[in-house]
């Protein structure tokens, strides 16, 4: 897309944001935070009511926390590198999402009990993170692209 720079300036930008990559992020961050919550209810109800070794669970909750920084940084270098054509924040966005993609296998596989409902909220999760992977690798490339014509 084309916009005017100015008002008789005559000089066109090509705005190379991708909005579809910027409205995944976007609910993804108020997914993530509804996720969070979620999980961390079901860990005092797995605490409370399974028999769960005292090890275990201090440290998946730790990993739950890590997981949150985690994908916070990956959301706001996933903004900021769309919102500014920056190709290497766009890249860092990226090359997060595989540590996101881990823990949520962990939710998925790992843990010590997997309830149903922690099974369905880590396959949007993932849903969520294949389809933010397609569209910043667009993205990344059609900031390559404009890079080179410069």
């Amino acid at each position: 897309m084309a916009v005017n720079s100015g008002p008789g300036r005559g000089k066109t930008v090509e705005v190379l944001s991708s909005l579809p990559l910027q409205i995944l992020l976007y609910l993804n961050g108020w997914y993530f935070i509804a996720l969070w919550i979620c999980e961390i209810l079901m860990y005092i109800y797995k605490g409370v009511v399974l028999p769960y070794p005292s090890a275990n669970l201090a440290g998946e909750i730790i990993m739950l926390f890590m997981l949150a920084a985690i994908e916070y940084v990956r959301l706001f270098f996933g903004k900021k590198g769309n919102l500014t054509e920056k190709l290497m924040h766009v890249g860092v966005s990226l090359a997060l999402t595989l540590a996101t993609l881990i823990g949520a296998l962990y939710l998925i596989l790992w843990q010590t009990y997997v309830l149903r409902a922690e099974l369905i909220l880590s396959v949007i999760l993932l849903a969520f993170l294949a389809l933010e992977t397609v569209f910043s690798i667009i993205t990344i490339v059609t900031f390559a692209r404009a890079e080179s014509f410069r």
